[in-house]
This record gives structure tokens, sequence and C-alpha cells, in this order.
């Protein structure tokens, strides 16, 4: 299937690894022109090295911290300009501290707060002029496959991310006359490097070891495994792309059977 992203102009943020890098690698596979960003300019630049030799597009890069209020305005600007303009945007942050409800504090839910929530509302604000423009705009949000089934131990992540949510189908409903497409991707367990961290926080309180705890992780998806970041790229820019045109409002959960609901 031809996704038609050739030439398509893409930001990713939070894409110098994990899940955004993933869908950035995978953008640029089907032809997508790219802007990256990071907070982390070495880590950034060497994703972009990598990203314009394996996929042999245009890659371009800026430096943000997407949680902190004015770099959404700075990074979508900066990539606007580098693209000659925005047709695509993906949301993208880490994630929150782990942790139970009692030894969270006003000021990690805040910070919190601004890194899982608003930095999805601050980007897509700021991309809206771009995105009006073009004739293929599409938003995807990247959040979890917690809004629909609480981990243990994540309570700030299951508790904002179900706002980042709302604010996707909201998006999707207020802005569809626009002709701008808003969608989110659901990942479960996905082997990145925030997982492994959750891990091995996992092991302390267990008093267990990291390899036990991804086992018993994997074990609760009917495949027996977790996922790979390519297994989460495709279905995210699937749903991204012009391909799938008729496509808004969607939560599409890729988690390989972990969510146990029928809804």
């Amino acid at each position: 299937m031809d996704l038609q992203l050739k030439d398509k102009k893409a930001f990713i943020a939070g894409s110098s690894r994990g899940l955004g890098y993933a869908a950035a690698h995978a953008l640029g596979l089907e032809g997508a022109r790219l802007t990256i960003n990071s907070r982390n300019p070495e880590s950034l630049s060497l994703a972009a090295e990598t990203l314009a030799k394996e996929c042999g597009v245009d890659v371009y890069t800026t430096v943000g911290d997407v949680s902190e209020p004015a770099a959404a305005e700075k990074v979508i600007s900066q990539a606007a300009e580098m693209l000659g303009g925005l047709d695509l945007l993906i949301t993208n942050s880490g994630g929150p501290p782990s942790g139970k409800f009692e030894t969270m504090d006003d000021t990690q839910w805040l910070s919190s707060v601004d890194l899982v929530l608003m930095s999805h509302v601050r980007l897509i604000r700021a991309a809206l002029p771009y995105l009006r423009d073009s004739d293929a705009a599409s938003v995807l949000t990247i959040t979890s496959y917690s809004v629909r089934q609480p981990i243990p131990n994540l309570v700030l992540s299951n508790s904002i991310r179900a706002a980042t949510v709302g604010l996707t189908k909201s998006l999707a409903l207020e802005l569809g006359g626009d002709g701008i497409r808003f969608n989110s991707i659901l990942p479960g367990w996905t082997q990145t490097e925030r997982v492994h961290k959750l891990m091995a926080a996992r092991a302390e309180i267990n008093n267990s070891d990291i390899d036990e705890e991804f086992k018993k992780q994997a074990l609760e998806s009917p495949l027996g495994r977790m996922a790979t970041t390519e297994e989460f790229a495709k279905p995210a820019v699937f749903l991204l792309s012009p391909a799938a045109s008729y496509l808004t409002g969607v939560m599409l959960t890729v988690d390989g059977g972990m969510y146990k609901g029928t809804f």
C-alpha cells in the first residue's frame, strides 16, 4: 500500500530515541521529510545522521524541551521554516515518574501535567496555522494503553495521559471542518529505554531482577512478548498518513492484547 507520504513535511517531538525515533524512521522510509526534536543536542544530532543515512530523506533538527511553555512555539516555527511548511505532527514526550499516589506531591503532579498534557496542547496550538495550509494535515498524539487499563505504580501517567486522549478526540470534532485529522496511538509495553527503567523500578520494589520483571510483563500479552518499536511505528504512521484519510478521532491500542476490555 502506498501511504502517500513521499515529500510530506513532518515534525516529530521527542524523537531522538524510543517511540518518537521509531515513528520518524518509519516516516522517513516512506519518503517523508523530517524535523526531529529532543532536548539533548548530541543524541539529536546522532539520530538525524542515522535517519538521513538509512532513509535517504531530508532530516532537520530542532532542540527544545517540550515540557517548557516557551519551547513549542520555537520548535514548531523552526520546523516549518526548515521544511517549508508542515503537513504532519506527532506530539510525544517522555513519561512522568513512576510511583504510587501517596508518594507524589503537587510539584510532581504539576510538572507531569506540563510534560504529558500541556506539551501536546502547546505543540498543536503552535502548529495549527501551518496545518491549515496543508492539504494532508494530520496530527498523532502518542499516549498509552494505560488510558484504558491503568498500570500499577504509574498513577501520574494513568491520570494525565487520559486528558490527552480527551484533547485528541475533542480536536478531531472541533477541527475536522478545517481538514485536520487527529488520532492517538496507545502503545502497550514496548522495548524502549523508558520501559527498561520502569522494569528496573519494579525489580527494586519486588526484590527481583530486571529480566524476571520483563518476562512477567510480557506474559500479560496473549502473544507472550513485548512489542518492538517497529511494531509500534507502522500502525502509528498509517494513522498519520493520507492513506488513512477517513480516520479521525481514533484511539488505537497497539499492545499485543494486553488490554483486556471489549471496547
